[in-house]
Formats: structure tokens, sequence, C-alpha cells
């Protein structure tokens, strides 16, 4: 019997905050890449299956969905960092990566959809995600800027570095 052959996608939703993109002429890349502060619009896995199977259906109509509906799933997502880890048949994920590419918003809230990494294993995901994490983390403790034996003993990132990678780790196919 064959086994299924899937591919990997590792994507960090970028939010964009409107305020600073409607004040400022420029365009608003000073909030570009900040966690957000609005909890009414947090995201979570389910709100990006939605939208992206509503972005898969615009652009790609029922033929598109029908190819990508039974393998699309979301299988990690971190709300501190807005990294996704998306699972998709190995024939359609240039569907589904267009799909991403084509997303503007989720739920009303408008995102870049940054694909970081495309693997055709789980074991390359999970390590570029945890990679990933980190990279983040420190970019989040830069624009702190606090000095860095405080930030190691207050901030709590190193223990969600460690429950995240716990989590990604986890995760099975």
């Amino acid at each position: 019997m064959a086994r299924f052959k899937n591919r990997w996608i590792l994507v960090e939703f970028i939010p964009i905050n409107k305020s600073t993109t409607q004040g400022n002429p420029g365009g608003g890349t000073a909030e570009l890449g900040k966690p957000s502060n609005s909890g009414s619009l947090t995201l979570d896995g389910k709100k990006i299956w939605n939208s992206l199977r509503q972005s898969v259906a615009s652009n790609f109509g029922d033929t598109g969905w029908g190819k990508v509906g039974l393998s699309l799933t979301v299988k990690y997502f971190s709300p501190m960092t807005n990294l996704c880890i998306i699972r998709v048949a190995r024939d359609q994920h240039n569907i589904a990566w267009a799909a991403l590419t084509l997303l503007s918003s989720i739920d009303g809230m408008a995102y870049i959809p940054n694909v970081i990494h495309v693997s055709g294993t789980i074991k390359h995901a999970q390590l570029a995600a945890i990679a990933h994490n980190r990279i983040v983390v420190a970019r989040y403790r830069a624009l702190s800027k606090m000095p860095v034996q405080t930030l190691v003993q207050n901030d709590g990132l190193e223990t969600y570095l460690e429950t995240s990678e716990k989590e990604i780790n986890a995760m099975q196919d």
C-alpha cells in the first residue's frame, strides 16, 4: 500500500496595523511584525483554515477546493508568534501556497502571509519552526530595549520557547 505524500508549509502571519498605515503616507512599517495588542482579533487554526478555504475557492473555484480540501489541515498555530504549520497533499501544495500568497485578511484583520519554509517531511518543518520561533523571540527582545539580564529573568520568553518546542515536536503526521 502506498503512503500519502504531504508537503508541510510553514507560514508566519504578519499583522498590519491599519491606524499606522492611514496616518502615515509612507506606509505603516513601524508596526509591521510587532505582536498584536488587540485581544478580540486573535487568530486560531480554525480561522486560518476557513480563510484559506475561502481563498482557494475564490481564486481556484470549486475544482481547486476539491483538489486541496481533503488534505488541507492546520497542524500547529502559535498565537504569540503567529506561526502556522499547514499540511497539504504533495500534488496540490502549489494551489495551497498560491492561496496563502493571495490571502490578505483573516476574519476582517489584515495580515501578510510570509511563507518561511516548505518541506516534504514533518521533521524538517518542525526544525524550521523552532529556528524561526527563536528568531522572532530575539526580535521581540530587541524591540523591548531592556537590558539583557533583565529580559532573561523577567520576560517569560524562555518558557515560551521551551513550551513551543515541546508542542512542535509533539506533532505527528
